[in-house]
């Protein structure tokens, strides 16, 4: 399975932003499929994860801002990021995991918000 992440960009405090990451490969076997962030000097943690059923959950620090979605017909993932503030500023990773137990992760794009 491969990711390629696109969206990332550098907007003011307040602005959105959608990330989208897109599958290939053996794309039928991906269970859930979710995002990460790293910050400078941070470790990464979880944003959102989105299960192969729908079933979604999010950092408190995101909930209410973002939204995972996912469409499965074109293997691809999204998060639409609202009311970003400098906090969020950080690499963005996909990453996904399969029905055997494999994890994939993508190159990253990167979130740069002003303030």
């Amino acid at each position: 399975v491969q990711l390629v992440e696109s969206g990332g960009d550098l907007v003011q405090a307040g602005g959105s932003l959608r990330l989208s990451c897109v599958a290939s490969g053996s794309t039928f076997s991906i269970d859930y499929m979710a995002w990460y962030r790293q910050a400078p000097g941070k470790q990464r943690e979880l944003v959102a994860r989105i299960s192969s059923g729908g079933s979604t959950n999010y950092a408190d620090s995101v909930k209410g801002r973002f939204t995972i979605s996912r469409d499965n017909a074109k293997n691809t993932v999204y998060l639409q990021m609202n009311r970003l503030e400098p906090e969020d500023t950080a690499h963005y990773y996909c990453n996904a995991g399969t029905t055997n137990y494999y994890y994939y992760w993508g190159q990253g794009t990167l979130v740069t918000v002003s303030s």
